[in-house]
């Protein structure tokens, strides 16, 4: 009789986050698939659940592992996917070894439980009906306008040593963007720190420590206090390749939600004409 997958969320902080039913599927687990076979030992030394055999299943071994451990499923072994922290396959190891259990017509039990990214979405405060994850942030300038493009709340993790560098690249683009920074959530130290990249660019000029999300609202978020510097640069950029002002001013108006007037002031330094 074959056994099955259970992709198993485990916490991104405070160990009281672990559901009920995680906990039973960990502690009836015949083996744990996990990027760090001493991180999730210590973990069930903390959770007080006795150890199963533990399995490394990492970005390096993953497309390996994921043959090795279906084939133990089929022979009827109960497995339990974890990543080091939050959802398996979120930007972690878990993809390859669910899709090879799917793809070999294997039961695969998913749990709701922690994660990171809608953690940081619903304490940022920025519109959660439309978002994306990003991964990590993008490291080039083009790439990071591609991000402040998108018309969704966009939601990225950030390494502490780079988060300077990337909110000051994102300010120099879109400075009135509002945006937050999520830092060690759940843990004992949490910050949720809200307001417009340039500010909070300025308060993270420094290194510093922990888990960060970044949060950035979409283009068109913020209709009273719309981010004009961006909206008229896009308008210059489709001016110079070959659009009518004040047809592309009007374009720019409703993709950003500011004033056609105001966008064709910004480009030419005059008032348009009625």
């Amino acid at each position: 009789m074959a056994g099955r997958l259970t992709v198993c969320p485990t916490p991104i902080g405070n160990l009281e986050d672990l559901s009920p039913r995680a906990r039973r599927a960990l502690g009836d687990a015949d083996l744990v698939a996990c990027e760090d076979t001493r991180r999730t030992g210590l973990l069930f030394e903390r959770l007080d659940i006795p150890r199963p055999r533990l399995v490394s299943n990492h970005e390096g071994n993953e497309a390996e592992r994921a043959v090795q451990i279906a084939q133990q499923i089929e022979r009827g072994a109960r497995v339990v996917l974890v990543s080091d922290a939050g959802t398996p396959a979120i930007s972690d190891p878990g993809y390859r070894l669910i899709r090879t259990c799917i793809e070999r017509d294997l039961e695969v039990e998913v749990l709701p439980g922690p994660s990171a990214v809608t953690t940081a979405l619903i304490a940022s405060g920025l519109p959660p009906d439309r978002w994306r994850f990003e991964g990590f942030l993008p490291r080039r300038a083009g790439e990071l306008e591609r991000v402040l493009h998108s018309a969704e709340t966009v939601v990225a993790f950030e390494s502490p040593r780079r988060l300077p560098a990337s909110l000051a690249a994102l300010a120099s683009l879109a400075p009135n963007r509002p945006a937050a920074v999520c830092r060690e959530l759940t843990k004992l130290h949490e910050e949720v720190a809200r307001g417009t990249l340039s500010e909070l660019a300025r308060q993270f000029r420094d290194e510093v420590k922990g888990e960060i999300v970044v949060v950035v609202a979409p283009a068109a978020s913020s209709p009273t206090a719309p981010d004009i510097a961006f909206a008229v640069d896009a308008l210059r950029r489709l001016v110079q390749s070959g659009a009518r002002p004040r047809a592309a001013a009007a374009v720019v108006a409703a993709l950003t939600g500011t004033r056609a007037n105001d966008l064709y002031r910004g480009l030419t330094g005059r008032e348009p004409r009625e």
